[in-house]
């Protein structure tokens, strides 16, 4: 049985129950203030466990997180409508979308020489996916900072790549061969564990670190390619996971450390954290104290939804376009007035590539009051306002996917 679990925020009953169906076989749990249910383990969770990794835990977008950047100039000196249309048009967003110009990176020969062999099998579509965002909630931004600087940021993950990857170790959790189907067992479904003494505990870890590579290349050719477009350097990064797994020491015992949807906060450690596409964004430190103690040195990583992708933008079906890209129509109708979202930005000043009523601002907690909850445990260091947001939206199967 589980020795303690820790929660911030106003708690969804729903997801502290997933919390606890993952915490039998762990002796710590955190549920952060941006929470809301996933997959088995909830977004915003972190457990401890001694002995054991979680595929579900750590979840299909393995090590999906966050990159932020200070440029070398000043957001009033960019032509911002010219930036964020060639933005939109050299990279890739979209669920199983390929690089518009397909790049070469030093990850491809770690995939190539992979030590658990079924990645291998993987090197294509790790190829024409590198540098592309994906679809959801996945995003390239641009902000202006207090001082007037230029900020980009990003979140994404490791792509068909790290989905496949994970879909292939709960295949061979339920018995069955890497690559095959896996049977649906429920969002509430009980964790995927799998023992780290076995051998198919370490091919996943093996598995998992390559797609974290995968993860930090990808965030890394789109950075790259936004500062081209920009013709800007960086000046300063903040980069990491938060949907991974990190062997760490707790009171004074080693431990795995499952974090979904979860920015790792040790004293001194940054995070960039997102919020809606139309209010503020923040880089931000973990603090030593008691509470961080508590929370595995673990924050939030988002706003956290409070509507499901459905709720939203009502009920939609997949068309396959000429281009032979499947795209989402719209059925019937959300409880989002998209129109009314999209003159609301306007009037801001935000350009927006992209996106949807599935990712409007009012299906987000206020990221304020999140970080509120968390106080003991950060302090904000830089404060961004969004500029330009370009997102794909409508493009995730699951309607609760962090």
């Amino acid at each position: 049985m589980y020795k303690k679990i820790t929660t911030f925020g106003e708690v969804d009953e729903r997801a502290l129950q997933q919390l606890k169906n993952c915490s039998e076989n762990a002796d710590y749990a955190v549920l952060c203030a941006d929470h809301h249910p996933g997959y088995s383990q909830p977004i915003g969770g972190a457990i401890a466990y001694e002995n054991h990794i979680s595929p579900s835990g750590v979840g299909y977008d393995i090590a999906c997180g966050n990159k932020a950047v200070m440029t070398d100039i000043d957001a009033k000196d960019i032509d911002l409508k010219n930036v964020m249309d060639e933005l939109f048009k050299q990279i890739g967003f979209g669920v199983g979308r390929p690089n518009p110009k397909p790049v070469d990176h030093p990850v491809f020969d770690k995939i190539a020489k992979a030590e658990f062999k079924p990645q291998k099998k993987l090197l294509n579509i790790a190829r024409a996916q590198l540098g592309t965002v994906g679809g959801g909630n996945h995003y390239v931004d641009l902000f202006e900072d207090d001082a007037g600087k230029l900020w980009i940021g990003v979140h994404f993950g490791s792509r068909g790549f790290g989905n496949k990857t994970a879909n292939g170790f709960l295949a061979l959790a339920q018995g069955k061969e890497f690559g095959d189907r896996v049977k649906d067992v429920g969002m509430d479904s009980p964790p995927v564990l799998i023992d780290v003494r076995n051998p198919m505990g370490q091919d996943y870890i093996e598995a998992m670190h390559l797609a974290g590579d995968y993860a930090y290349a990808g965030r890394d050719v789109v950075v790259k390619k936004v500062l081209e477009i920009l013709r800007a350097k960086s000046l300063y990064e903040v980069h990491n996971h938060h949907n991974f797994a990190w062997r760490e020491e707790h009171f004074e015992k080693k431990y795995w450390i499952i974090r979904k949807g979860c920015t790792p906060a040790y004293p001194e450690q940054k995070g960039f954290v997102g919020s809606t596409m139309e209010d503020i964004s923040v880089i931000l430190e973990g603090v030593d104290s008691a509470r961080s103690k508590e929370s595995l040195y673990s924050t939030v990583h988002g706003a956290g939804r409070v509507m499901s992708r459905r709720k939203a933008a009502g009920k939609t079906k997949w068309v396959r376009g000429k281009d032979g890209i499947k795209r989402p129509m719209i059925v019937s109708k959300g409880l989002v007035n998209f129109p009314a979202v999209l003159k609301r930005m306007k009037r801001k000043g935000i350009e927006l590539r992209g996106s949807g009523p599935d990712e409007a601002p009012e299906v987000y907690k206020s990221l304020d009051q999140v970080l509120e909850y968390h106080k003991d445990t950060i302090k904000i260091l830089h404060k961004l306002k969004p500029i330009g947001v370009a997102m794909a939206g409508l493009g995730v199967y699951d309607p609760y996917r962090d």
